[in-house]
């Protein structure tokens, strides 16, 4: 086993058992969105952080443990928010569908 999660991020590197990871995929009808952006929002709605998508839709976070929104901001698509929950130790895999 090589530490990549299947057709997403390599883990590659990174002490899993340390960190709470929130990593994904950005897609619009099932193909990957690159020049997206996803947000970090913390339980109160507060901005915490925000990365580009790669050019195959990825993105990741190194989170604190608790509840976070992703919000995802693409071109001719509306904002989408979508829950999430990390802890230390577990990477948390989302897809965003815009």
């Amino acid at each position: 086993m090589c530490g990549a999660t299947e057709g997403g991020l390599s883990l590659d590197g990174i002490d899993v058992k340390k960190e709470a990871i929130v990593q994904g995929q950005v897609v619009r009808g099932g193909e990957p969105v690159g020049n997206a952006y996803v947000r970090l929002l913390d339980r109160t709605g507060e901005f915490t952080a925000e990365v580009p998508t790669s050019a195959t839709g990825h993105f990741r976070f190194f989170a604190g443990d608790g509840d976070w929104t992703l919000r995802t901001l693409a071109p001719k698509s509306e904002p989408v928010d979508k829950k999430v929950h990390a802890s230390v130790g577990t990477v948390a895999e989302v897809v965003v569908a815009i």
